[in-house]
């Protein structure tokens, strides 16, 4: 009878585990093997066991906090608040006296962040974001978490735990997702800087719906480092703000290098972008791409107002003209099958971390994670689920074969972009898609509705995040009230000029 031994926390497999692995993977083991196996597995136990005595090195916490507190529904109308703190940066610097706001997916140590999941729910990290410290070492004043999406798979906002977000021209309409909060928090005037994330428009979509300037930078310009990923190639964090001006800024303090983000290719290009933010554009080419626009009925109006809100770049000086980026719309679906299996190793299998990059692991937060998707699987969303299944599918069936051809034809779809980016400066087109501004939050969705409204918006902003060029999200028109965005997309590493031309459309005052 074979029984458990544990050595310094790390329990090794008992001999009927052995059999049980073995035949998951389609072989047998006889008992002489099963023998082998168990004794030579014994004997690489004391590495494990060094392992666990080890110390484990941590990135430093350099500014005080305390853990702050959760607000009231009565004290928080639109919802876009998860948790209230007060982390005051260094006393001076480029962000000195401004107030920001975290997306919860952002990792604050000592206050408590549930990524928008009960899965989550009394998570505490003890490790800052690379972009956190970046904040409070320019003098920024963290003063909350922006509830975000649950676990960040959606462009509504109905997910979120504990309610769905409101938008703040109109409590009734989403806000836009996976970033609602933060883009609700900073349109309402309630903070003066935030910061989202993207890997399928999460920046983009919450900015273009409730009337904020969202981008979603080169990829890897910004670490991503102590922030819950979904795919580790389309994994994005950056600014949102109710001026580009402020997205300039924001982008100034935490771009740049950082050896603990394995997406990043060093060194990085940085710029000063505030000063990109010249007003002229009488140099630029903008590329109107016509599969951007009339993905269905209901975008008619939307579509109308962007090309008339592109128009303006005329009265700048700049050259408008219609191209075409054929392969735009295959990019969703090459990226449905990224996300999907992608997400499905990364988060699921590899509990949010992953397996095969050098980086910084954040041990704790995956450990919680572990034992929540066991304890708690009932609390995954519908969103989620269908990515279980789905990502394990397509996985055990197909042996990963599309997510490898997805990320092989990712350099076709990139190419295509580029090659329109020699002739133009930026490409221009709604930002949300098919529907291109928010609809009605449902109190009590279906099953159908709720995975429905998650998909609504995110056929233009996807492909940019598996192939990383800078897009950046502008309010543009109203349309029945509520707010339109205009995305902008440059060549990589030309965020300065995708600001710059946000910037000077922005002058314009089209959008009130």
């Amino acid at each position: 009878m074979s029984s458990r031994r544990q050595i310094g926390g790390v329990i090794p497999p008992t001999r009927e585990e052995l059999r049980d692995i073995a035949l998951q993977y389609h072989f047998e083991l006889g008992d002489d093997e099963t023998e082998f196996f168990y004794d030579l597995i014994d004997s690489l136990m004391p590495s494990y066991r060094r392992i666990a005595e080890l110390p484990e090195p941590k990135p430093i916490v350099k500014y005080p906090r305390t853990p702050g507190y959760q607000p009231s529904l009565e004290d928080n109308p639109l919802r876009a608040w998860y948790w209230r703190c007060s982390v005051q940066g260094a006393p001076s610097g480029k962000l000195a006296g401004k107030t920001v706001a975290l997306k919860d997916s952002i990792c604050l140590a000592g206050v408590p962040m549930t990524n928008g999941s009960a899965l989550l729910d009394g998570f505490m990290p003890d490790v800052d974001a690379t972009v956190v410290e970046r904040i409070l070492d320019a003098g920024g004043h963290i003063i909350g978490k922006a509830t975000c999406e649950d676990l960040c798979v959606s462009g509504g906002s109905i997910t979120s735990v504990p309610a769905p977000v409101r938008n703040p021209h109109n409590h009734a309409y989403s806000a836009g997702g996976s970033s609602s909060g933060s883009a609700a928090l900073v349109v309402n005037g309630d903070v003066d800087l935030t910061l989202g994330a993207d890997q399928g428009g999460s920046i983009r979509i919450p900015a273009s719906l409730s009337g904020a300037v969202g981008l979603k930078a080169t990829y890897s310009l910004i670490p991503y480092t102590g922030v819950a990923p979904l795919e580790l190639t389309v994994d994005h964090v950056g600014p949102i703000c109710r001026t580009v001006e402020d997205v300039a800024l924001l982008l100034e303090v935490v771009a740049g290098d950082d050896p603990m983000d394995p997406r990043q290719r060093h060194p990085v290009k940085t710029e000063e972008y505030t000063k990109a933010l010249t007003g002229d554009v009488k140099d630029l080419t903008i590329g109107v791409v016509k599969e951007g626009f009339g993905w269905g009925e209901d975008s008619v109006e939307t579509d109308a107002a962007v090309r008339e809100a592109i128009a303006g770049f005329e009265k700048l000086g700049a050259t408008v003209k219609e191209v075409s980026v054929p392969l735009h719309r295959d990019g969703t679906h090459v990226f449905t099958a990224i996300l999907a299996d992608g997400l499905f190793n990364q988060v699921v299998y590899g509990n949010g971390v992953g397996f095969g990059w050098k980086g910084y692991y954040d041990t704790k937060a995956l450990d919680y994670f572990a034992r929540s998707r066991r304890s708690v699987a009932h609390s995954f969303s519908h969103l989620y689920k269908l990515i279980i299944l789905l990502g394990h599918y397509m996985q055990d069936r197909y042996n990963g074969h599309f997510y490898a051809k997805a990320q092989n034809q990712t350099r076709l779809v990139a190419a295509s972009y580029d090659h329109v980016l020699q002739e133009c400066d930026l490409l221009a087109m709604p930002t949300a898609a098919p529907q291109g501004k928010a609809l009605p939050i449902l109190e009590d969705p279906t099953p159908e509705e709720y995975v429905a409204e998650a998909f609504s918006y995110h056929l233009n902003t996807c492909p940019m995040d598996m192939t990383g060029h800078p897009s950046v999200s502008v309010p543009c028109a109203k349309v029945d009230g509520l707010p339109v965005g205009l995305m902008l997309t440059g060549r990589m590493w030309e965020d300065a000029t995708v600001l710059r031309g946000a910037h000077a459309f922005e002058s314009l005052g089209m959008y009130s």
